[in-house]
C-alpha cells in the first residue's frame, strides 16, 4: 500500500508556542528574567528542549549553558510541556482535509517524530486526530531516531504500508536526511517554523517536492508515488 509518513512539529501542527512556554516556565523557576518569544524564537522550539534552554540561558548570562544545567532542567521542561501541551498548538490549515483525502485515495498514513512518544500520543489525542494516523513512532520508540531511517521504516510497517511506495513529509533538514537515508521521496513544507528564514532554506535542500499548502498534498504524493 502507498504510504505517507508525516513529521509532527512544524509539519502537521505549529507546536512552537507551547514548547516555548514550557521553556519559559523553567527560566522562571531558575529566577531568570529571559523569555523566549514565538515571534522570534519559533524555529529553535522545534530543535528540542535543550536547544531552547541553551538559547535562553545564553541570553541571560552571556555564557554557554553547562550540560549539567541543561540536564537538570530537561525533565522539568517536559513536565511543564505535558501539563499545557495544547494551549497554543494548532493544526495547519487544511491538514485534516488532506489526510481524509489520502485515506479516500487508498494511502496509509502515519507519523514519525523526534518528539517523545508519550508526548506525541498525548498531543494527537488532545487535538482529537490520533485515530486518523495508523502509526506513531516517537524519538524513544526505538533505540534510534531520525535521521536514522529505521523509525521511518517502522512507521511504514505499523501503518501496513510498503516502504518502496512511501514518502516522508517534513519541515527540516532532519526530515530531508531521513528520507534520503531511507531512499524515499522527501517533501518539505514551506510554512513551518523549522523551515528556517523562509522558503529559500528548504528549497536549498532540493527535496523531491515542496508543499506550500495542504490542499496540494494529495496531488503531490500521487505524482511521487503513482496512482
Amino acid at each position: 500500500m502507498r504510504t505517507v509518513i508525516f513529521d509532527l512539529d512544524g509539519t502537521l501542527a505549529d507546536t512552537s508556542g507551547d514548547l516555548l512556554a514550557a521553556a519559559n516556565c523553567c527560566f522562571a523557576d531558575m529566577g531568570m528574567a529571559v523569555r523566549l518569544r514565538p515571534e522570534t524564537d519559533a524555529g529553535v522550539a522545534l530543535r528540542g528542549g535543550r536547544a531552547m534552554l541553551s538559547l535562553g540561558i545564553e541570553r541571560e548570562t552571556g555564557q554557554v549553558a553547562e550540560k549539567a544545567v541543561l540536564d537538570a532542567q530537561y525533565q522539568p521542561l517536559l513536565e511543564a510541556y505535558e501539563q499545557a501541551i495544547d494551549v497554543h498548538t494548532q493544526l495547519y490549515p487544511g491538514t485534516m482535509e488532506a489526510i481524509e483525502q489520502l485515506h479516500s485515495d487508498g494511502f496509509a498514513v502515519g507519523i514519525c517524530t523526534n518528539k517523545p512518544e508519550y508526548l506525541a500520543e498525548l498531543l494527537m489525542n488532545k487535538l482529537g486526530v490520533r485515530d486518523a494516523f495508523a502509526s506513531l513512532i516517537g524519538a524513544d520508540t526505538l533505540a534510534v531516531r531520525k535521521p536514522d531511517p529505521e523509525p521511518f521504516f517502522e512507521a511504514v510497517r505499523r501503518a501496513g504500508g510498503d516502504a518502496k511506495r512511501s514518502c516522508l513529509i517534513g519541515d527540516t533538514i532532519t526530515d530531508h536526511n531521513t528520507a534520503r537515508a531511507a531512499g524515499v521521496p522527501s517533501v518539505l513544507v514551506t510554512f513551518g517554523p523549522g523551515a528556517g528564514a523562509g522558503q529559500a532554506d528548504v528549497r536549498a535542500l532540493e527535496p523531491d517536492a515542496l508543499l506550500e499548502r495542504y490542499e496540494d498534498l494529495p496531488t503531490v504524493v500521487a505524482e511521487l508515488l503513482g496512482h
